[in-house]
């Protein structure tokens, strides 16, 4: 056979970079989606949750802030940190201490929504909320530390509590928030 050509050589540069190319988009797309939340919710634990009952709660009127994504209902079932819900938006409203790991009960006014949360959490501990007689909400699996139920709308935090089953065994709930 006969030797490439320059112009072979090039041809197969062009395609080899056109191919990296692509694939680096696809990755960065990938990681956008990723972490924005921005997907269907196929086989995320929190899928379910989205079409639980909520505590009535309705939709602001006034503007959301920068960075917050949801509100009342369009919150239910949602992850509260990939809503922009957590951080400098969110109180604690109630707690408890099951052995090493601190239960607490979240609550964004401006989202108009709560969850459960277990800090110090093991592998196997798990969390839920509890709004009135409802369970509403899937359970969330600690990754390392810290484990959280999606949300639940609720228009005051009043009544609800989380409640925290460790791996070991042990359960207890937060007294519902005042």
């Amino acid at each position: 056979r006969d030797a490439a050509t320059p112009e072979d050589t090039g041809r197969a540069r062009r395609t080899t970079l056109f191919a990296a190319g692509a694939a680096v988009v696809l990755v960065v797309i990938g990681a956008v989606l990723l972490f924005t939340g921005r997907d269907t919710g196929g086989d995320r634990p929190d899928a379910a949750a989205h079409n639980s009952p909520s505590a009535g709660a309705s939709t602001p009127q006034a503007p959301l802030p920068s960075g917050v994504r949801c509100a009342g209902a369009s919150c239910a079932g949602k992850d509260a940190e990939a809503m922009g819900c957590s951080g400098g938006r969110v109180a604690t409203v109630s707690n408890a201490v099951v052995g090493a790991v601190r239960l607490e009960v979240r609550y964004s006014r401006i989202c108009g929504a709560a969850w459960g949360r277990i800090t110090g959490a093991a592998p196997g501990d798990q969390v839920r909320v509890l709004v009135g007689g409802t369970r509403p909400g899937a359970v969330t699996r600690a990754g390392e530390t810290i484990a959280y139920t999606p949300m639940v709308a609720v228009e005051k935090a009043s009544g609800v509590r989380a409640c925290a089953t460790l791996a070991a065994g042990r359960t207890a709930c937060t007294n519902p928030a005042k």
